[in-house]
């Protein structure tokens, strides 16, 4: 153990591999071949009636090897064998508890952080099994020795942003079970398909039980009572997936609760980046509870508190020094206003004739939309306000997205001013065929708006013929 230790922080992380695992085989050899808990190297120095008892050697020598598997996942997390690496962590995590050997918040942090690893591989149960432990041990700080033979546990001030981490890490379960919830339930055209969602639910009845069997036996952490706070924790979430509003809701409101609670450590002033992307994703979870609701209004009123909570921040951020955060923010802004908007033309379609407060209301919509993706592209010009010639690459479909999302709203724009419209159809074909353009330029843009090219180029098509009727009616009635 010591030499692994020894050259991982010399970085030869492959020498450290090899010692540890030696060091595994080591044990595992032994505990088959004799299983005695052997002598503690101590010993050797000891007078005959101070010998260790048979219990403590076997905990000395259990903790040497939880030790060994403690290192040995940081070594595969190094070498990038993610896998391997989340499975000694967890292994190390259970053994900890086993063995009394850890301070609270450190393992509930370890534990939290495995948590988005099995997120990351859409293990919801394992996810919510690490967190509800994460919570429950956390919870024990200040409040019990630890091991023995720690005296107190480091960084006790820490404690609040800790706390705050942990609930970041709920946030993201619940947003990343909703979000792949979203993602088998959506159509070709990303509503809601009820077929979809009958045959689903037919189907969770059947694996339910199955699978809860056969998964809880390979994932349980800790002793008895351990085990039944963890229990009472996950029961307060679900980690199937929500196939409805209702139990969409649930899971939105307890993420939405973790999100006040981590906005009380990060708050804004001195926390920027931290409080933002949390935020963030509060806004992503009203946006995939809006999925799950079939009222367009009471959509649209979630989609309303998205802005009402990023337009401040947005507003408040120096461009000099959150160029990049602006941009995501403006996107963001954006494509809300450009939901919203299509929610409030999908409204008025219902109606039998277009009232006026519906129509200022889709215009007004439609050009806060077309704003903030302006701002956006303004974002991506040079000190003399010159767009770029060549995009770079991590801004190129957000930009073409942005052009094309403009053309749209400039299409959907509502007025009886003949002139107008012609006004508003010509910014439509401009933009549209700057898509087209750039791509015949640069052709290896092409991959990454598929999509919205072959719209474009339609739209390059159809919308001079169509102008040209306009300009023709108009001219009739002159």
């Amino acid at each position: 153990n010591n030499l692994g230790i020894l050259w991982s922080q010399r970085d030869e992380i492959e020498t450290a591999q090899t010692y540890l695992e030696s060091a595994e085989a080591l044990y595992n050899q032994y505990m088959k071949e004799d299983g005695n808990p052997p002598l503690d190297p101590s010993e050797h120095f000891m007078a005959e009636e101070e010998k260790l008892t048979d219990q403590e050697r076997s905990k000395r020598f259990e903790k040497a090897y939880t030790h060994t598997l403690y290192y040995l996942a940081q070594v595969y997390q190094h070498l990038e064998m993610i896998e391997k690496a989340a499975q000694y962590c967890h292994t190390t995590l259970k053994r900890q508890l086993e063995y009394c050997g850890y301070y609270p918040v450190e393992w509930a942090r370890n534990a939290a952080t495995l948590s988005q690893y099995y997120l990351s591989k859409e293990c919801f149960m394992e996810a919510r099994h690490c967190l509800a432990a994460a919570s429950v041990i956390f919870s024990q700080a200040g409040q019990v020795p630890s091991a023995e033979d720690y005296e107190t546990e480091p960084d006790q001030q820490d404690l609040p942003e800790r706390k705050a981490e942990i609930a970041r890490c709920w946030i993201k379960y619940c947003l990343n079970l909703l979000q792949s919830a979203r993602k088998l339930l959506e159509d070709n055209i990303g509503e809601l398909d009820p077929d979809r969602q009958l045959e689903l639910k037919a189907q969770r009845k059947k694996e339910e039980d199955e699978k809860e069997k056969g998964r809880k036996k390979a994932v349980l952490f800790g002793t008895s009572d351990i085990c039944d706070s963890v229990l009472a924790m996950e029961e307060k979430v679900s980690s199937v997936y929500p196939l409805d509003f209702q139990e969409a809701r649930e899971v939105f409101l307890v993420g939405q609760n973790y999100v006040q609670e981590a906005k009380e450590f990060f708050q804004v002033d001195g926390y920027v980046t931290d409080h933002i992307e949390i935020v963030q994703d509060h806004s992503a979870l009203f946006k995939v509870l809006a999925f799950f609701e079939e009222d367009y209004e009471r959509r649209c009123k979630m989609h309303k508190r998205r802005i009402d909570m990023l337009e401040p921040i947005y507003t408040d951020l120096n461009p000099q020094y959150y160029l990049l955060i602006r941009r995501q923010l403006q996107c963001e802004l954006a494509d809300t206003y450009y939901e919203m908007m299509d929610l409030k033309v999908a409204i008025g379609n219902r109606l039998e004739k277009l009232d006026s407060h519906t129509v200022k209301k889709i215009n007004s919509l439609a050009q806060f939309a077309i704003k903030y993706y302006e701002l956006f592209l303004d974002s991506l010009r040079n000190p003399d306000k010159v767009f770029p010639e060549k995009l770079e690459e991590d801004v190129l479909r957000p930009a073409m997205v942005a052009k094309f999302h403009i053309a749209r709203l400039y299409g959907k724009l509502i007025t009886s001013d003949s002139k107008k419209q012609l006004e508003n159809m010509q910014t439509s074909l401009e933009y549209y065929t700057f898509l087209v353009d750039y791509c015949e330029k640069y052709p290896d843009a092409v991959p990454a708006i598929e999509t919205e090219l072959e719209l474009s180029k339609e739209m390059v098509n159809l919308l001079p013929a169509s102008m040209e009727r306009l300009r023709a009616k108009v001219s009739s009635f002159v």
